[in-house]
């Protein structure tokens, strides 16, 4: 037997072992660089929906605190995950594409030295890449790249299930049905979008602008991000830049020395300087006044200030949440908020949809809400009837979950079965005059608003190929042209 099929009779043994995915992929990359030669051995992931590739395993690579990235088409493990071939290089010195960022080459004579790098396939789908360094001296490369193509497939389902592992953790500890936060509770596609983009922010350092309607639930999502990231025991601080007087918001946020103007008889230290170690949270940050926003956009990019009177430079390890109800590029446009700032702040923005937009949604927040204020209020309250939860439903809740909770608390105290019943919903959300609801033409924008969101989907699917999509709904191009119109539907940026 060959030592190229023994080396395949080991790695199969191997897989079916019953072992972590990880200590698998890292014993393949160990047997590849003891039975033929193979050394320096990586395994790399692409996480599909961020269009980047992570090195996952690595044998005979310094270990890295933080992991490596590659877009997709950057290097030479970029070009194979995004054509889907492979690369075999005989002199590594005489490739420009080779960016050796692991620094494992650096002090090794690379023109002695070959690489092969191998997509990882999934049925018809790309998951990843398998490279390694090699001897160049008396190797057939043509049979060497066939022998890793082979190695490739074996592992194909192990790498898949890590690609899927790495792109679910985190949005699995968010989605928490039964979470403490109202907000977060809910299973349509406007509310799993928001859960996804906490899961992938929480553990960074990056500012976060949360954007929405009053009652949406920002502080709540700043508040779950804070208990995701790595800041989760250290302090969260919150301020309200609505609430506070303008001549008394600079002194709340960096403090001040005794004397420093009248009626300061102490030292009093500021928010940013509380929050050291963890998040401060900046609600209705559009209304933080423009003489104090150079303040913040330095704290932003050096994070330091200095307390109003004071000289002594202080610096902060704070991280930086915003939101905000108001639409920051208009105020921008007017002159009313700092173009440099608001750039600081967008690095990441999440926008929270309005209850009216979230469908049965409402219906799940409503229960929660009943279970949780009944057992706080003190009240044997077991559920919402039929005729409610349809006036529910059909409300248009400009205040949003705020509103709701605040409809199922007076319902509650009015309730005196155990079922809340129309009767004791308040008066602006059940029957405006005999016997009629109140719509609003509610109906005609719920229609709307699932029809759009089948589209959306749809053209999801079809990565934006209209026609595809028009098949997928069973309706005709034309059709979906004018409805991609009529909603301003980008359906751009869902191709590739």
């Amino acid at each position: 037997m060959s030592i190229y099929l023994e080396t395949l009779k080991n790695i199969s043994k191997l897989i079916n072992e019953n072992l972590e995915f990880s200590t698998i992929l890292y014993k393949v990359l160990e047997i590849l660089a003891k039975n033929v030669g193979m050394e320096r051995g990586i395994i790399s992931v692409y996480r599909q929906d961020l269009e980047e590739i992570f090195v996952d395993v690595a044998y005979g690579i310094p270990e890295k605190k933080d992991k490596i990235y590659y877009k997709l088409g950057e290097g030479i493990t970029g070009q194979v995950v995004s054509s889907g071939r492979p690369i075999a290089v005989p002199h590594l010195d005489q490739e420009p594409l080779f960016l050796d960022r692991t620094g494992a080459r650096k002090n090794i004579n690379r023109s002695k030295l070959a690489f092969i790098c191998v997509p990882i396939k999934y049925g018809y789908e790309t998951v990843g890449a398998l490279s390694v360094d090699h001897v160049s001296k008396d190797i057939n490369l043509d049979v060497e790249v066939k022998f890793l193509e082979t190695v490739a497939n074996m592992i194909a389902s192990k790498v898949y299930i890590r690609r899927i592992q790495e792109e679910n953790y985190k949005l699995k500890e968010t989605i928490k049905r039964h979470s403490p936060v109202g907000s977060m509770i809910g299973n349509s596609e406007a509310m799993r979008e928001v859960s996804y983009l906490i899961a992938q922010v929480a553990e960074t350092n990056s500012t976060i602008l949360i954007t929405g309607e009053t009652g949406t639930g920002k502080s709540l999502v700043a508040y779950e991000i804070h208990h995701l990231s790595r800041r989760s025991k250290g302090p969260f601080i919150k301020l309200n830049c609505g609430a506070i007087p303008e001549n008394l918001i600079e002194s709340e946020l960096f403090g001040h020395e005794k004397g420093a103007f009248t009626g300061a008889v102490s030292r009093q230290i500021g928010k940013f300087e509380i929050a050291n170690g963890g998040t401060i949270f900046l609600d209705e940050i559009g209304e933080l006044p423009l003489s104090l926003q150079p303040k913040l956009l330095r704290i932003l990019e050096e994070k330091c200030f200095e307390r109003i009177g004071g000289n002594k430079t202080i610096y902060t390890d704070v991280r930086i949440l915003a939101a905000t109800n108001k639409n920051l590029e208009k105020e921008v446009e007017e002159g009313k908020f700092r173009k440099d700032l608001f750039y600081r702040l967008n690095v990441f923005p999440i926008h929270l949809p309005p209850l009216r937009e979230r469908g049965a949604d409402i219906i799940m927040l409503a229960d929660y809400f009943t279970q949780k204020l009944s057992s706080q209020l003190r009240k044997n309250v077991s559920g919402i009837d039929n005729s409610a939860i349809d006036i529910l439903l059909s409300y248009n809740w400009p205040g949003n979950v705020r509103e709701l909770q605040n409809c199922i608390e007076r319902a509650i105290l009015l309730d005196r079965d155990g079922i809340i019943k129309v009767d004791d919903l308040p008066a602006y959300v059940k029957l405006e005059k005999e016997g009629t609801v109140k719509f609003n033409g509610n109906f005609q924008y719920l229609m709307e608003s699932y029809e759009k969101s089948l589209i959306i989907n749809a053209l999801k699917e079809a990565k934006g190929n209209q026609t595809k999509a028009a098949k997928f709904l069973g309706t005709t191009k034309r059709i979906i042209q004018y409805k991609v119109q009529k909603y301003n539907i980008d359906y751009t940026k869902f191709k590739n």
